[in-house]
């Protein structure tokens, strides 16, 4: 990969932690905010079933954990082992879409 293509990964890995940082900030926040008022988790996917924003956040949140996660596995694989072609480069985006997929499944599971 270019040093360019290298750049743009670096940059996506640190948006998508940010973004990341944000969501679990506020997917902690509701938690603390449902087991302050005592709700159980029937309760809490009640509030979550069928809310479009609900579904909204946690598509991004998955997305973004994804991204995050894919790029530094990526990394990971480059400082610890010989691998520098472009295979994984494919193994990483096929990493993060299906660990994006997985997560858009939970997601749903919540929304439905």
């Amino acid at each position: 990969m270019t040093a360019r293509g290298e750049a743009r990964l670096w940059l996506a890995q640190r948006a998508a932690g940010i973004l990341l940082a944000l969501a679990v900030a506020v997917h902690l926040a509701t938690i603390l905010y449902a087991v302050h008022r005592g709700l159980s988790a029937a309760a809490i996917l009640a509030r979550t079933r069928g809310n479009a924003a609900w579904l909204a956040f946690y598509l991004v949140f998955a997305a973004a954990a994804a991204l995050h996660g894919g790029i530094g596995l990526r990394t990971v694989i480059r400082e610890a082992t010989a691998w520098r072609d472009r295979s994984l480069d494919l193994a990483t985006a096929a990493f993060i879409v299906l660990a994006t997929l997985a997560g858009w499944r939970a997601a749903a599971a919540l929304f439905a």
